[in-house]
């Protein structure tokens, strides 16, 4: 997902150069728009592991250490974003580290 996210951030610049945007190409059009709904389900496909941890109080098997850094670098696409000012890149990693928090803190409680 972060490369889909890069690229969209990439072609919006090839834009600003000549390209024309929304692309007469269907499937970069396409792409264009699914980007959107691919960054927010990303994060929601998540839920799943967070209601285990959060309800079962079952975090065996969940590492700490890989959820810490995944807020981290996180936090780092977050950044990049709010600089670029890409909407896309924001809303996608704002949802990140909402759920990785929670399941990290679950991971702390219920470990």
């Amino acid at each position: 997902m972060n490369g889909a996210l890069h690229h969209y951030h990439l072609r919006k610049r090839v834009c600003k150069m000549g390209e024309q945007l929304p692309n007469p190409d269907k499937w970069k059009r396409f792409l264009d728009e699914a980007i959107y709904v691919v960054g927010i389900l990303g994060p929601v496909m998540t839920l799943p592991q967070a209601f285990k941890v959060w309800f079962e109080h079952n975090a065996s098997g969940l590492a700490p250490i890989s959820w810490g850094s995944y807020i981290l670098f996180n936090i780092f696409w977050l950044a990049y974003g709010i600089t670029h000012k890409e909407k896309p890149i924001i809303v996608t990693y704002v949802l990140w580290i909402l759920i990785n928090t929670f399941v990290f803190i679950g991971i702390l409680l219920y470990g």
